[in-house]
């Protein structure tokens, strides 16, 4: 049973090392939307997997895609049921655990698989199909009018279950130290608010990072980097 235990906790430190560095340097196997999307569309039964955990894909995914759970007890079984012949899609929050599955299946075999550049993000944030649990807290006219009525908007677009997306979240407290009133702060969970990501139709990774002064955008950020910096420069020349 020890023996068991440990041979479980060096896979999972494997899968994730091996997720980690696939996220940080592209695949070749990892395609743009148009690209991922057309290619689904020349499918008559697409082979769409989602490589997020189930809580995930319970909550939002691409319609007609099914979960694998890549530490479950039953994933060689799920690979199983593949055709090797035909293509498969896979995706993930963002580009990890797609682009590592993506290249584990070619390992195995399979004549194509793809990884889909910037996950669900890139998906659902430019308003292709996808199937939601709930409707979504807030509307892209409520959006506006939150955008409208203030002089000055940022706005975080990003998931809980995005690691980069809670770093932003300290920075986005020292700005509202900082700026208090002077600045509304709109936080857009994937979890809460889909549709409105979707009707944007402008998100193609998480987190990003819109600022608007008197209606019109300032700034557009794919990522934080340098976030406050941003911010400060941007409300200094106003």
């Amino acid at each position: 049973m020890k023996n068991n235990k440990i041979k479980n906790s060096i896979t999972a430190l494997i899968l994730l090392f091996a997720i980690t560095a696939f996220s940080q340097n592209k695949s070749s196997n990892t395609v743009s939307l148009d690209i991922f999307y057309s290619k689904i569309q020349a499918e008559k039964k697409p082979q769409i997997i989602d490589a997020r955990g189930p809580e995930e894909f319970a909550l939002n995914h691409i319609n007609g895609a099914v979960n694998f759970n890549l530490e479950s007890k039953n994933y060689a079984e799920q690979v199983a049921k593949l055709d090797k012949s035909k293509p498969v899609f896979t995706y993930s929050i963002g580009a990890g655990r797609s682009v590592w599955l993506a290249d584990e299946l070619l390992k195995n075999g399979f004549k194509e698989a793809y990884s889909l550049e910037g996950g669900i993000a890139n998906w659902i944030g430019n308003g292709k199909p996808f199937y939601a649990s709930s409707k979504s807290k807030l509307t892209l006219t409520e959006y506006t009018k939150i955008v409208a009525d203030n002089k000055t908007v940022l706005v975080d677009i990003g998931s809980k279950y995005c690691s980069a997306c809670t770093k932003v979240k300290p920075v986005l407290e020292t700005i509202k130290t900082q700026y208090g009133e002077n600045l509304k702060i709109v936080e857009i969970d994937l979890e809460t608010s889909p549709q409105v990501i979707a009707d944007l139709k402008t998100i193609k990774v998480f987190p990003t990072l819109i600022l608007y002064q008197n209606g019109k955008i300032v700034f557009k950020k794919d990522g934080f980097n340098d976030l406050k910096k941003d911010v400060d420069v941007a409300l200094a020349s106003k």
